[in-house]
């Protein structure tokens, strides 16, 4: 198994191999911590952990490094707006980040460094791109970087910058204009201005030299993979490009990812436009974390994806089916002979599954042949009374747990992670923004609605046909269905 994967930087799909043959050493951008994450980040952050999974998957040890930054422009502005210092104001965001990555599934990387515990190693990055005459001071004790120093400049975003103007600056840290301006490496502070004394004099880091540092000290001056979001390409990872490349004079990183746009009913993602929505506002709303990993990974990484609430309401169901398929499986009958057209379909569907991560991470074609697999088996358990032979059942279940392995939504934490989000909201004042519906939902236990699902089973079985049906209905009251099916007796919250 070969994951080909497509390289920005070359333009050409390229296999994804460790070049030191033991770890891929990859890179992915964190989070800015200056607020509560968005459904767009979060897509980055799954589509990576997808690219993670595959790589496991494949065989292959895995060096994942992702940055948290914890000091830049808005974060300084929104800290001092709050009257907070900046390591208690970006905490608490961090803590909310980690919390919402373990909502998500999303396995944590083998180190999350903080740019604020890398100062030392970006004021020697910075010394050493100026003893090669790519940095320089200003007067007011900034330093910059000298991007006509750099003749490549503008490889990886294939944007032509001929005609680069010598000094032509740009002291904020993201900025959109499609002109390359030398970039600041380095801030002096602004009277009161939280900041650092080092041998540059005081200051703070720019944003693009923090993952520079970072990445050139956990990963090595030249590593295998760099991700993050297509909103990254420009200006961030052509400056991170050409300040490493220039003070180390080898290459950065081999492949680059990025991930593509999200768009929310087909409009730009924007509290302006009133369809922006953090992790947790879909929480609120009484949307499951299982259906929304679900649809933010079945866009393959390289299409744009249109988050739509309808198709969020898809996924739930197709989440249910997966999960009772697997339930299925697992309590069917284990007898009888090998059924041969079983074998192969599960053979097929296994070999369609691989060939679609290989292809590039196309998990919307990967997909494809669970489902497949999952109205064949259904369909041959309806026909036999829930019957199949013990390696049937085995091959299909050993292909879920690979399927779950990438996708990771079998295991039902929905009901544990609303929960928790209720918890915050009441912490944090937001009670009002609490469905009504999910409310009354979780105002039962599972324990609490386990109980009663049994006491209607044992009213069913003497005839107390008032009490089982009382017992129904109070459950529906709080938006929890009972379905009896000839595999016994289930409970969802809806």
């Amino acid at each position: 198994m070969k994951l080909q994967l497509f390289n920005t930087l070359s333009g050409t799909t390229e296999a994804v191999l460790p070049a030191d043959g033991a770890s891929v050493r990859m890179y992915a951008c964190g989070p800015t911590v200056y607020d509560y994450n968005h459904i767009g980040n979060f897509r980055t952050f799954l589509h990576v952990d997808i690219l993670r999974r595959t790589l496991l998957l494949f065989g292959l040890k895995v060096t994942h490094v992702m940055n948290i930054t914890d000091v830049d422009d808005k974060i300084i502005r929104n800290a001092s707006a709050a009257s907070t210092p900046i390591a208690d104001y970006t905490a608490k965001f961090e803590r909310a980040f980690l919390e919402d990555l373990n909502a998500l599934g999303i396995q944590r990387p083998e180190f999350i460094p903080r740019a604020t515990d890398h100062i030392a190693e970006m004021v020697t990055l910075i010394q050493q791109l100026a003893a090669r005459d790519l940095a320089y001071k200003t007067e007011d004790g900034s330093w910059y970087f000298r991007i006509a120093g750099d003749p490549d400049y503008g490889r990886l975003s294939k944007k032509d910058f001929e005609g680069i103007e010598d000094g032509a600056r740009v002291d904020v840290d993201e900025y959109e204009k499609d002109t390359a301006r030398d970039f600041a490496l380095w801030k002096a502070p602004k009277p009161g201005e939280h900041h650092w004394e080092t041998a540059l004099g005081p200051g703070r880091p720019g944003w693009h030299i923090e993952c520079s540092a970072m990445a050139l000290q956990l990963l090595g001056n030249s590593f295998d993979l760099h991700a993050g979001g297509e909103d990254l390409m420009f200006p961030h990872h052509e400056n991170e490009i050409a300040q490493s490349e220039c003070a180390t004079g080898e290459l950065f990183a081999r492949h680059w990812m990025h991930v593509r746009f999200l768009l929310v009913e087909g409009k730009k993602m924007a509290k302006s436009e009133g369809n922006f929505y953090t992790l947790r506002d879909l929480l609120l709303k009484g949307h499951k974390v299982s259906a929304i990993r679900y649809l933010l990974t079945s866009v393959p990484y390289h299409h744009q994806m249109n988050f739509t609430f309808d198709g969020l309401t898809d996924a739930t169901v197709a989440v249910e089916k997966l999960r009772t398929f697997n339930i299925r499986l697992t309590a069917a009958t284990r007898s009888g002979a090998d059924n041969a057209t079983w074998s192969e379909r599960v053979k097929q569907a296994d070999a369609e599954f691989i060939a679609a991560l290989e292809d590039d991470l196309n998990t919307a074609r990967a997909l494809a042949p669970i489902f497949e697999l999952l109205r064949f088996c259904n369909g041959h358990l309806d026909k036999t009374g829930n019957i199949a032979s013990p390696a049937d059942i085995a091959d299909a279940l050993a292909l879920l747990q690979k399927f779950d392995s990438i996708f990771a939504i079998l295991e039902d934490r929905d009901a544990e992670t609303t929960r928790a989000a209720i918890a915050w909201a009441e912490t944090e004042g937001r009670t009002n923004e609490v469905s009504s519906d999910l409310a009354s939902s979780m105002a039962f236990t599972d324990a609490a609605i386990d109980a009663l699902v049994a006491e209607r089973t044992e009213a069913k079985k003497t005839r107390n046909f008032a009490r089982a049906d009382a017992i129904r209905k109070e459950l529906a009251e709080k938006n929890i269905l009972i379905e009896d099916s000839k595999d016994g007796v289930r409970w969802k919250r809806k």
